[in-house]
């Protein structure tokens, strides 16, 4: 599948949100406080609006067994799990730093004994995992999409969602931008990842230009 097209412009743009400057961000005030301590620390953790689509979409589900590659310090996981007050979540983080930051964060939102988080790479992980999740939130290294992608569709229950973030990556998997020579592997990666799932007869796929682009998958 090709998602290129012609294009002029070589630089990497900052790609504005057009609805970054509308949509509102609901968390908790700790949610806020952990997020903003992140930024300021150069830790990546979701965009406003992304975070805030997340927690729409988990809502809309009914998610009530979460799972999520790429803990980062526990954003993300507590504003689902404060979202769902119903579901529970397992949760993967490779940096153990993190980790241990985001254990803490999970304590002080009292949120401890609604969540499994393990430590080390997803891709010894996930083969050991044997719940099935109708809520996966993949937001790892995204050279490793495609790989796990099996794995993910055997953990995913059916009519369950499945959401890869940062899939158009500053505008270079669609052809928007140029990519540039370093990263044209991550590149190929992530569009053999959008190939596969679009076109995967077990999955429906929609690409939202929300943040810097989330693929939505629904197991049919």
């Amino acid at each position: 599948m090709d998602f290129s097209y012609p294009h002029n412009n070589t630089s990497v743009p900052e790609r504005p949100s057009r609805t970054g400057n509308i949509n509102r961000l609901k968390v908790s005030p700790l949610v806020a406080e952990i997020r903003a301590q992140a930024f300021a620390r150069s830790i990546p953790v979701s965009s406003e609006e992304t975070l805030q689509f997340l927690c729409v979409q988990a809502a809309a589900t009914g998610a009530k067994n979460i799972l999520e590659i790429g803990t980062a310090v526990g954003a993300s996981g507590i504003a689902l799990l404060q979202t769902c007050p119903q579901a529970k979540l397992t949760t993967i983080e490779k940096n153990e730093s993190f980790a241990a930051e985001a254990g803490r964060n999970f304590e002080a939102a009292g949120l401890s004994d609604r969540v499994t988080l393990l430590t080390g790479d997803a891709a010894d992980i996930l083969p050991r995992l044997e719940s099935t999740f109708d809520f996966i939130f993949l937001d790892g290294p995204k050279v490793q999409y495609v790989k796990w992608l099996p794995r993910l569709k055997a953990l995913l229950a059916k009519g369950g969602l499945l959401l890869a973030d940062d899939v158009l990556l500053y505008g270079w998997v669609n052809g928007e931008e140029e990519v540039p020579k370093k990263r044209k592997m991550l590149v190929t990666h992530v569009r053999e990842y959008l190939d596969a799932v679009l076109s995967d007869d077990e999955l429906l796929s929609y690409i939202a230009d929300i943040g810097d682009g989330i693929c939505l998958s629904v197991k049919k």
